[in-house]
This record gives structure tokens, C-alpha cells and sequence, in this order.
């Protein structure tokens, strides 16, 4: 039977992370059939985070914390990803704002369905958004881009809700070069352009107004990404 690990990345969220860790460990203690943990990987808060998810860990048994000196969700994803012993890998973002009731269907696509990778999905057929018309037109005009440029099968790279094979991790994750938002994008890029199976599981999501994430500088980011994979692809 495979383990799994759901890690929980986080940046100042003393204010929501006990709260969600519980409501996620009473979550996969009702309806994950497969061995689980929950890892929360701190990456370089500056409030009292760290200082939960140690007592966290100390709590409950099913929850273990780390920690690293500097930010980036991607350096915090990549950690955990790489030194974990678990089957599947998977993260979700500390606000929860994807329904868990998507989780196990994340799962399953690797431990039943042979995929590779799964990721949650906003804008796939079937997915329930609620968010602000700025982050709807930014995130459909960012994901045409890439359908543009690179004409993957996929239709958003950016939904905080994936899971990915340890098989799989092992050989891409070097390759990833963003340590922090276009991770997930490049991830994918990589992913698919070296055949590895990806399914793409509608979701409900719910937009969380105290978000970490600036929304203009994330996405100029991310554009210098697309372009750097575009014309300058790892050869590896």
C-alpha cells in the first residue's frame, strides 16, 4: 500500500496553520485509505509559524516540520519532495482554499490509475472558482500563454493542489531551476515534454483575500520563466 506525504508550504501563517493542519488530519484520518503524513515546511517566517508547526509536530504524531532559512515555495516543495520516503507526493496551500474533497481523487491517479503527476484544475470542465475578475483574467490570459507557447494538454499550472509520483520527483525535480511560484509551472513544462502522464482533476476553489502572493511581480516572473524554458530548455 503507498504512503503518502501532504505538504503544507508556509511563510508567516501562524494565524491559520493549526487551524488547517487540523481540519486537514481530521480530513485524511476520515477518508485517506492509504498510510499518511502531513509535513509543514516552513520557509523563512519571520512571525511565530515555525514555532506552531514545532508544537504541531509535537501533537500530533502524523505531522512532521521543517524548516528553511530562505523563502520560496518552490526551494520549500523541493526539500520536502526530494527527502521524503513516501510513495506519493503532494502539497496543498495552507488557506485550504481548494475543497479536500478532491484529495483523494489526486491520489488515486497515481496509486490506481498509473499517472505519473495529478493536479487540481480551475478552469477544466467541471471545476466550481470563486475568485475576483483580476485573478480570473490573469490566470486564464497566463495559461493561454503556455497552451501558446509550449501547446501542452494541460489547463492551469498554477492551482496550489498536486501530487506527483517519488519516481517521478526524483529525476525532474533537479531539473526544476525556479525555487519559488513557477515551480509548479516549470514542473509540469518538464513533465510533459519528456511524456510523463499528468490528469487534471476539476475543483472547487475558493479565493482567500489574505493571500502571500502579489499577483503583478508573480506573473512577470512567471513570463520570464515561459520564455527561459521556451528558448533556453535544459538539455538534461
Amino acid at each position: 500500500m503507498p504512503s503518502v506525504d501532504a505538504v503544507i508550504p508556509v511563510y508567516n501563517e501562524e494565524h491559520v496553520l493549526a487551524q488547517s493542519v487540523a481540519t486537514l488530519r481530521e480530513f485524511l484520518k476520515a477518508n485517506m485509505p492509504f498510510p499518511w503524513r502531513i509535513v509543514i515546511a516552513d520557509n523563512a517566517s519571520t512571525d511565530r509559524t515555525l514555532e506552531v508547526a514545532r508544537r504541531l509536530e509535537t501533537e500530533y504524531p502524523e505531522v512532521q516540520a521543517i524548516h528553511l532559512p530562505q523563502k520560496g515555495r518552490g526551494r520549500a516543495l523541493r526539500k520536502a519532495w526530494l527527502e521524503s520516503d513516501a510513495d506519493i507526493l503532494s502539497y496543498m496551500d495552507v488557506d485550504l482554499s481548494t475543497d479536500l474533497a478532491s484529495y483523494p481523487p489526486l491520489i488515486k491517479a497515481i496509486a490506481e490509475e498509473d499517472y505519473d503527476i495529478s493536479i487540481g484544475s480551475r478552469l477544466k470542465r467541471g471545476a466550481h472558482t470563486t475568485r475576483s475578475a483580476k485573478r480570473e483574467f490573469i490566470s486564464r490570459s497566463y495559461n493561454l500563454m503556455i497552451k501558446l507557447l509550449f501547446w501542452h494538454p494541460f489547463q492551469d499550472a498554477q492551482c496550489g493542489f498536486k501530487a506527483i509520483s517519488r519516481r517521478a520527483a526524483q529525476t525532474l525535480l533537479p531539473l526544476v531551476e525556479d525555487q519559488a511560484w513557477f515551480f509548479d509551472t516549470e514542473l509540469l513544462l518538464l513533465a510533459h515534454l519528456r511524456g510523463y502522464r499528468i490528469k487534471e482533476i476539476p475543483v472547487t476553489w475558493i479565493e482567500d483575500p489574505d493571500t502571500r502572493v502579489h499577483i503583478i511581480q508573480t506573473a512577470k516572473e512567471d513570463i520570464k520563466g515561459l520564455l527561459r524554458l521556451r528558448f533556453h530548455p535544459p538539455s538534461s
